[in-house]
């Protein structure tokens, strides 16, 4: 793989970096042109997607915090200064609530903007996937002799004993290295299944009842990372089921019961009069 693009002077390129930025840029282009057909002001969609950002980075890492609090417990400075410990399930929660806050500053539904970011945020998502492919990052999945897995000797957290990981009979987490070991590319199953689901939503987005973008992504993202964390090497702390998984039926759960309630809101295409300019 490719951790490191190029260096310029003093200036390091990251391949992640460059994914997750092409993901806000492509964020900001179809939010903006959901703001225009809505009549919303574009100054929305950038304020969502920066505070989204910002939102994202904090809940992310006080997630991670609480997840692992023992860890920073023993150093309290990490929590600050650590490069790592960054959970996508906090981000999202952090970033929902920059979102809400944004929408009430702008006077937008809440349910109105959470419906315009969702196709935005799952094509993000599969952008940071090739993103973790590309770098390294150790999200790939258990060993496998599947013509399409793939070894990645230039991980950017190496690839070793310690980051090539399998499960034992009690599902628990062992190493799986061997020389030639190949694994599962889990960054490109989740990314595929990114994709799709964007397709689905945004052919859906015209003709869709307010709440229902949101209940598809927390149902069809549920399931794509419920699916994939099969082959992900992610510890399985309950029933065989990693942490992940729980955390994705949960949110599978809350679209289906929420989506009956959606019927009933008609779709939302006129001007916000009280938008700000």
């Amino acid at each position: 793989m490719i951790p490191v693009l190029l260096h310029l002077g003093p200036i390091t390129i990251y391949s992640y970096g460059l994914m997750m930025a092409m993901g806000f840029i492509t964020g900001d282009f179809l939010l903006t042109r959901e703001c225009r057909r809505r009549g919303i002001s574009p100054d929305f969609a950038n304020a969502i997607v920066v505070w989204g950002a910002i939102g994202g980075i904090v809940g992310s890492r006080v997630y991670d915090v609480f997840d692992n609090w023992p860890a920073y417990a023993a150093n309290p400075w990490s929590i600050v200064f650590s490069g790592a410990g960054f959970v996508w399930y906090g981000g999202f929660i952090g970033g929902l609530l920059a979102a809400a806050i944004v929408s009430r500053y702008y006077k937008v539904p809440i349910l109105r903007s959470f419906d315009m970011c969702a196709p935005a945020l799952i094509l993000g998502q599969a952008f940071g996937r090739m993103g973790c492919l590309l770098s390294g990052d150790g999200d790939w999945g258990l060993p496998s002799t599947l013509p399409w897995a793939m070894a990645f000797p230039h991980a950017i957290v190496g690839w070793n004993a310690r980051s090539v990981l399998t499960l034992d009979s009690h599902d628990n987490l062992v190493s799986g290295y061997f020389p030639g070991v190949r694994v599962h590319p889990a960054p490109i199953y989740e990314a595929m299944l990114y994709v799709a689901i964007f397709g689905l939503m945004w052919s859906m987005r015209k003709k869709a009842p307010e709440g229902r973008l949101l209940c598809l992504y927390l149902i069809l993202e549920g399931l794509a990372r419920f699916l994939v964390e099969f082959v992900r090497i992610n510890p399985r702390v309950a029933y065989g089921l990693s942490e992940a998984q729980l955390i994705s039926i949960v949110m599978i759960t809350i679209g289906l019961a929420a989506w009956p309630f959606t019927t009933t809101r008609p779709v939302a295409i006129e001007a916000a009069s009280a938008v700000r300019a």
